[in-house]
């Protein structure tokens, strides 16, 4: 069994994350990390230096300041970690990069599988549409903290490397009194009710539109994604990871 310790173990995708293991013969939960350390069915600790049980990988889906705690907890354990948590700044990914020089990280801003597949296709259907206009859109529930979110940003980071980063990402236009650049990528975020994530890719020609979408349906996807990245992990060399080993 690999011994799960679920960084965020309070939050929507952390009890995911448990329900899932909860039913698997791969997994156990060992213990949590939360700022919440009320949990019935496995210890959760609110002050990681009270952390004592043998982990074998950390997933976490927390918000940056937490992952910052428990990536520092990672390093000085030489555990390997799951890094699901979206919003984070340079600085935060720089820390991370430094980190995986000594422990094996897996890192991506949407652990969906699927995912994994558009950004590859839209990284071959760009240059195919380099003369289009193209727009990303994304919506997601009414508590999402982050925007854009960082799959869009995934997305729109692919498009840009596949057109030789002559690109740029255009975020807001209301204060703009000009007509769009031809080297923009934009960028629209929608909030509300419950949608777990839906992500558009728009090419916009002259005289056709060509868009691809995919849409989240439950948060399982991420979760099921996450428990295959800490599998994937578990006695992997130190290093940085993503979907694209996974898909590998």
């Amino acid at each position: 069994m690999i011994k799960v310790l679920i960084s965020g173990a309070n939050g929507r995708m952390g009890q995911v994350v448990a329900n899932l293991i909860s039913e698997s013969d791969k997994f156990s939960v060992v213990c949590g990390f939360d700022k919440d350390a009320s949990c019935v069915s496995f210890p959760i600790y609110s002050n990681i230096d009270e952390i004592k049980e043998d982990i074998d990988v950390i997933i976490d889906f927390s918000i940056p300041i937490a992952t910052m705690k428990i990536l520092d907890f990672a390093l000085d354990k030489k555990i390997p970690i799951v890094i699901a948590t979206t919003g984070l700044s340079e600085d935060e990914l720089k820390r991370i990069d430094d980190a995986s020089c000594q422990i094996p990280i897996f890192i991506s801003s949407n652990m969906s599988f699927d995912i994994s597949i558009m950004k590859k296709l839209v990284m071959w259907l760009a240059p195919l549409l380099k003369n289009t206009d193209i727009e990303i859109i994304e919506t997601h529930h009414n508590r999402k903290i982050d925007s854009p979110s960082g799959t869009a940003q995934m997305l729109a980071d692919a498009i840009n490397s596949s057109l030789g980063n002559t690109k740029f990402c255009e975020y807001d236009r209301h204060s703009k009194k000009e007509k769009r650049d031809k080297n923009e990528i934009g960028m629209s975020s929608i909030r509300g009710g419950n949608i777990v994530g839906e992500h558009t890719v728009k090419f916009f020609g002259e005289f056709e539109t060509f868009e691809i979408t995919h849409t989240s349906y439950s948060r399982n996807v991420f979760a099921e994604g996450a428990l295959k990245a800490g599998e994937f992990l578990v006695n992997k060399e130190p290093g940085l990871y993503n979907m694209d080993d996974l898909a590998n």
